[in-house]
């Protein structure tokens, strides 16, 4: 069963530090949205209330599920602002952005006019 999300997840990779009442743990934010995040490298029970630590700015969440080695984690108040808020808009800025077609190979990458590369000599 495939879970309908309000937001769009987008590939990240954050190194933060998950906090509970007890432990501080170091994971990794691997995909981000403003409602909730998945971190793995830590794991923490379902339904554990924790903490997100970047940069010393605090997103509180709650643990919505949980495996072995990686979690999902679930904001109370969506983000809106500080540093996890500006890398998640920051990935998804690089996302949308096109990248520019550079031809490698060939007579288009001056391989075939005499042009420096790596390979079979041409002519």
């Amino acid at each position: 069963m495939q879970i309908k999300r309000s937001r769009e997840r987008i590939v990240v990779d954050i190194p933060i530090v998950v906090t509970t009442v007890l432990d501080s743990l170091e994971g990794t934010i691997v995909d981000l949205s403003e409602g909730g995040a998945q971190v793995v490298g830590c794991s923490l029970p379902a339904r554990s209330q924790c903490q997100l630590d970047l940069d010393g700015y605090v997103t509180f969440g709650t643990v919505q599920w949980s495996e072995e080695d990686r979690m999902g984690i679930r904001f109370p108040y969506e983000l809106s602002d500080g540093p996890l808020y500006d890398r998640l808009d920051t990935a998804r800025a690089a996302k949308r952005a096109p990248v520019a077609f550079q031809p490698r190979f060939g007579a288009a990458a001056g391989l075939g006019n005499g042009g420096g590369g790596f390979g079979r000599r041409i002519g």
